[in-house]
């Protein structure tokens, strides 16, 4: 790793500020790095230890194809059907019905063409810059090889959707995005180990993954330590700024630092209602199964285009993560989410069948924004109070550039791409 005498200070840094980074997943990681290259003193601060919520739970692929809003009108033309499919990938718990349906109804008006066009450009431009943030933040802390070239395979089971593979393509191709439709021979020599009965994949030749979510954490965290910064372990119960510094209260202590930015994922709402300020924040609810097969193998992360899951190969096992559930924070997991994903495993890999397979499960709360974009901003009347969450599926994915995008702004740096589909008072 580099230390703090070289690389891990920014050449043109002259500040050495206090800087709070409130949230040790994978965004809040990549911010309180990226402000140590900027030459901030930095405390990292979380109620859980680093990496441990919904950092820890995702495929570890970095998603950079999705450039389409969640809400739209596709989406919600066949939301009845996914709702009603028993295994179906959208789920509404009754018990929190109530509580969702102000979100809903701004998830229907994110679905008129202009917003959707305006997050689609905002998407595209945080996706495509994705990649080479994360090689530079690796690089910096000496953990390349956490990053992986490994391709993606988006399958189907059905061929009367291949019409559906080839709009897909052209539409993903006209985006600058390289995809190439193969058909079953093809898709079964890449995987060995796939149902044969599969029809056809359009395959992603330029995607990467990660090789283990965790342990990316736990890199950037020792990289973070390693470089002087200081983690608290103590949840933030409120927030107060003025025009000179940022006080955060937690259980034991109020803490008073220069600036501080908001990186606190699905708990972000609350800590900006003590700023005055009200976003329509969601805690989504995924799920995850990891497996343990010594004789299934992949080589990539694949993708069901009819089940809507991923299974993803990392240096823990299998993985495989789905569901799209609105069901706040405190709601306990529902256990036949995890049926549902066993079911789609064993349908695209049939090893996995095994009775006597090792299986984990997890579930977590993804941080979504009705109109899918993330926050990456400053608070519009307290300058020294920014924010960078809200990345909804895409967390990992774009954890580095909203890294840089955040603490350009903090530095009054033009950042590298227009902040302004990222802003907090858009709503």
């Amino acid at each position: 790793m580099s230390d703090t005498s070289t690389a891990a200070i920014d050449a043109g840094a002259t500040t050495f500020e206090t800087i709070a980074v409130v949230g040790a997943g994978v965004v809040g990681l990549c911010t309180a790095l990226q402000a140590q290259r900027k030459g901030y003193r930095v405390t990292l601060i979380d109620h859980d230890a680093p990496g441990k919520g919904a950092s820890l739970g995702n495929a570890g692929y970095l998603a950079t194809e999705l450039i389409d809003p969640l809400s739209s009108g596709k989406t919600l033309r066949g939301a009845l059907a996914m709702l009603l499919d028993p295994h179906g990938p959208l789920a509404l718990p009754l018990g929190y019905l109530h509580r969702s349906l102000p979100w809903l109804l701004r998830f229907v008006a994110a679905a008129r063409p202009s917003q959707v066009e305006r997050s689609r450009v905002g998407l595209r431009q945080l996706n495509r810059a994705a990649l080479p943030a994360w090689q530079r933040c690796l690089a910096d802390i000496g953990a390349s090889e956490q990053l992986c070239n490994s391709g993606y395979l988006l399958v189907w089971e059905s061929a009367a959707r291949l019409a559906d593979a080839k709009a897909h393509a052209r539409y993903l191709q006209q985006w600058g995005v390289r995809c190439e439709l193969i058909d079953a021979t093809r898709l079964a020599q890449l995987e060995p180990a796939l149902v044969g009965t599969l029809s056809h994949a359009l395959y992603f030749p330029d995607a990467s993954r990660m090789r283990e979510p965790y342990q990316l954490c736990r890199l950037l965290f020792a990289a973070f330590e390693a470089r002087g910064g200081r983690f608290v372990q103590q949840a933030v119960e409120g927030v107060t700024a003025d025009t000179q510094q940022v006080r955060l209260k937690t259980s034991d202590a109020t803490l008073r630092f220069d600036q501080a930015v908001i990186c606190a994922g699905a708990w972000s709402k609350a800590l900006l209602q003590d700023t005055g300020i009200e976003v329509p924040l969601e805690a989504e609810r995924g799920y995850h199964i990891s497996m343990d097969s010594p004789v299934v193998s992949l080589g990539r992360p694949i993708g069901s285009a009819e089940r809507r899951f991923v299974i993803s190969p990392l240096d823990s096992g299998l993985r495989a993560v789905g569901f799209t559930e609105l069901g706040g924070l405190r709601l306990k997991p529902i256990a036949r989410r995890f049926t549902t994903l066993r079911r789609h495993s064993q349908a695209l890999v049939p090893a996995l069948a095994d009775p006597v397979l090792s299986c984990r499960e997890w579930m977590g709360h993804r941080p979504t924004l009705p109109d899918s974009l993330p926050v990456i901003d400053r608070h519009p009347r307290h300058d020294r109070l920014l924010f960078a969450f809200g990345n909804q599926h895409l967390g990992l994915t774009q954890a580095a550039i909203s890294a840089e995008l955040v603490v350009d702004l903090m530095a009054g740096t033009t950042p590298t791409i227009d902040p302004q589909p990222y802003r907090v008072d858009r709503f």
